[in-house]
């Protein structure tokens, strides 16, 4: 170990935890997640959101912010809830503004750079009635509120997401009927991944013209389909239409503005064009593709994990949710390089209730972005997911992701082990030896390896 050296950061590197709002505030009951929550068999042993982790009591997001702060961490990514600030249409409240003036504030106080989501999968029950982002007024509805948030908000914001993974939102609410309104269709998801670009578009030059300083990005979700064979054309094939369809026919369309298949017919919307500040990454896994005709269903392709790859916890279908690929990471990041912008990683993480797991993949995967970035890659921060275990959809409070472990009907909180060694890398703005050895031996080459 001591002709090892550490792996440094760049200077001003931002190191954070990302949440959202209905997953940590509580009680947030006017929203479409709330209303689908008490519908038994829509979430994982029929739990529901609650109080959550109790952020939006006095105090209570405050009371996490400092454990963040005394955990090294320089920055934290939230949302901010349409419902809270919106209850009727048009009608705003001025005290949920000043609670969220308030949590930003409180970071601010606490050394830690806010950035703020202003779409994290929840919708207005008035929003939702009009068929939410099926709507052709959505666009015009969430560029109102976005204005009226960066009006009230923006002095203490420098870091804007606009639409947090919209091609999740889409596939999961309106494909595979999995969160709210739990349709099965082919056609809706691209109407409504096409609505949120275009609402991005509209939040996008909405907050520029009323601060031109400010950052303001979309956050993708990237989830790599890899050929099974490497060698193989049908695989090949396969893989390239799944990561065409699932992220980057939405990629491209924020920096040249078209609208291809399947949102559109080539059309150029100008709004749309370079609208994005960074690139938002969102990354748990990658999953490797096989050409399959009896996969017709999925465009002939049978996604699956590596049978010998390390594997996360498991979902409620009894699957595990991810597979640790850090190499994957490394290779998403060195693509993204290419378009010239930075790029922050707004999610990553696993669930990983017993913390076995957590500090070698906080280590392996910072290690690859690590190298990313000596080979050039414009990373300017990392937020892991997440802080606080909180409530994960539609799997309920099974998957645990946080560096504190929380329980919910008690609202107790125990740090974990991997909250200290998340800790430790962002005080020295690097991955040092000592931590690899001490956190995760069996890694420890692979950790240090090209450096």
């Amino acid at each position: 170990m001591s002709d090892l050296v550490n792996r440094p950061f760049p200077a001003g590197f931002l190191w954070g935890t990302a949440t959202a709002a209905h997953q940590v505030e509580g009680d947030n009951r006017n929203n479409q997640w709330w209303a689908w929550e008490q519908t038994p068999g829509h979430i994982y042993q029929n739990q529901r959101s609650g109080l959550a982790c109790n952020w939006w009591a006095p105090g209570g997001a405050e009371a996490d912010f400092d454990r963040a702060q005394a955990l090294g961490q320089n920055a934290h990514r939230l949302s901010v809830e349409w419902s809270r600030l919106e209850p009727s249409e048009g009608v705003f409240d001025a005290a949920a503004f000043r609670r969220y003036r308030g949590m930003l504030s409180a970071l601010r106080d606490r050394g830690l750079t806010p950035m703020v989501t202003l779409h994290h999968f929840t919708n207005p029950l008035w929003f939702e009635a009009q068929g939410a982002w099926l709507n052709p007024r959505s666009v015009g509805l969430f560029q109102r509120f976005v204005e009226r948030v960066a009006g009230e908000l923006g002095d203490l914001v420098g870091l804007w997401c606009t639409i947090n993974e919209p091609n999740i939102h889409a596939a999961l609410s309106y494909l595979l009927g999995e969160h709210p309104p739990g349709l099965h269709s082919i056609v809706a998801p691209f109407r409504v991944m096409r609505n949120l670009l275009l609402a991005h578009a509209a939040a996008y030059r909405a907050i520029h013209r009323l601060d031109g300083r400010a950052q303001v990005g979309l956050v993708l979700h990237f989830r790599p389909f890899v050929p099974a064979t490497a060698s193989a054309r049908l695989d090949q094939w396969a893989a390239a239409v799944q990561n065409y369809l699932f992220s980057d026919c939405l990629l491209v369309a924020v920096g040249d503005g078209v609208l291809r298949p399947p949102l559109g017919y080539g059309q150029t919307v100008g709004s749309l064009i370079d609208s994005s500040d960074f690139i938002g990454v969102n990354f748990y896994t990658r999953e490797l593709m096989r050409f399959d005709l009896r996969a017709a269903g999925n465009l002939f392709g049978r996604r699956f994990f590596a049978p010998s790859g390390e594997t996360s916890d498991v979902t409620r279908s009894g699957l595990p949710y991810s597979e640790c690929v850090p190499d994957s990471l490394e290779e998403l990041l060195l693509r993204l390089a290419t378009m010239g912008k930075p790029i922050f990683i707004t999610e990553c993480g696993l669930p990983d209730a017993d913390d076995d797991q957590r500090p070698r993949f906080l280590i392996t995967h910072l290690a690859a972005v690590q190298r990313a970035i000596q080979a050039g890659a414009p990373v300017k921060g990392f937020f892991h997911w997440t802080l606080v275990d909180n409530f994960e959809w539609a799997e309920g409070w099974q998957l645990r992701f946080g560096l504190i472990e929380l329980d919910p009907a008690t609202q107790a909180r125990r740090v974990r082990a991997s909250a200290q060694t998340y800790a430790d890398i962002c005080r020295a703005n690097a991955i040092t030896p000592a931590v690899v050895q001490r956190d995760a031996p069996e890694v420890l080459k692979q950790a240090f390896s090209g450096s």
